[in-house]
């Protein structure tokens, strides 16, 4: 039986899950439309693929985690994400977020921090049709080569808001980023709109590992 099967069973599950994250009040229906259509499972060892369709973080690769399906959904609704835009994901992680966003209709770039996660997605995501564009090192910086961009967006938690990112952002871009300490972060949503002002509203508290990188959480913090 193949990896990567995608059986009734799997459909049946993510069918589930979607219900369950639309319940919690995500209603952009791009976003439940991504996850229903995207195989969570291709990205957990067969052993543990029971856990792909439960609404929770799951531990991968090098200390890290594929986050919580509800808060994938959460980044990605607050995003907005129009097709065409220009993305750009710090912390590719799994790859998982990426596919979203690139089932959304976005031009994605991602940047990885640890070599190990960033040589498998590079890897595996051209397997299962998604083909964002990745790379490895400090994302704490943003990406500036190709800003700027219509939207960040940060899957690890941040001590605090990097500015490069806010500089890296279109006017009318969207920057979603969780700040806090290394166990709580609440989601900062930062709306640029203008070339030296900005909008900013925070949301419920997340947990996400930690930023890693020069405008981030030192390795042995």
């Amino acid at each position: 039986m193949s990896q990567l099967e995608d059986t009734y069973k799997h459909k049946g599950l993510r069918k589930q899950l979607v219900l369950e994250i639309a319940k919690k009040g995500i209603k952009d229906k791009r976003v439940l439309d991504a996850i229903s259509k995207i195989p969570r499972h291709f990205f957990f060892e067969k052993i543990f693929d029971i856990h792909a369709y439960e609404d929770k973080a799951f531990p991968i690769d090098a200390g890290q985690t594929i986050s919580q399906p509800y808060t994938v959904a959460f980044q990605s609704a607050l995003l907005q994400v129009n097709p065409g835009d220009k993305i750009l994901e710090i912390g590719t992680g799994s790859g998982y977020q990426a596919c979203v966003l690139v089932e959304m209709g976005a031009k994605v770039y991602t940047i990885e921090y640890q070599k190990k996660l960033y040589q498998k997605a590079i890897r595996f995501l051209p397997k299962l049709g998604y083909q964002p564009h990745m790379y490895q090192g400090d994302g704490s910086k943003g990406m500036p080569r190709f800003a700027p961009y219509d939207g960040i967006i940060v899957t690890a938690g941040a001590p605090t808001v990097p500015e490069e990112l806010i500089q890296q952002l279109k006017i009318g871009g969207r920057l979603v980023i969780p700040v806090g300490n290394n166990d709580i972060q609440s989601m900062v949503l930062i709306q640029k709109v203008g070339e030296n002002k900005i909008k900013k509203k925070q949301f419920d508290h997340f947990s996400f590992v930690p930023l890693r990188g020069e405008k981030g959480w030192s390795d042995n913090e």
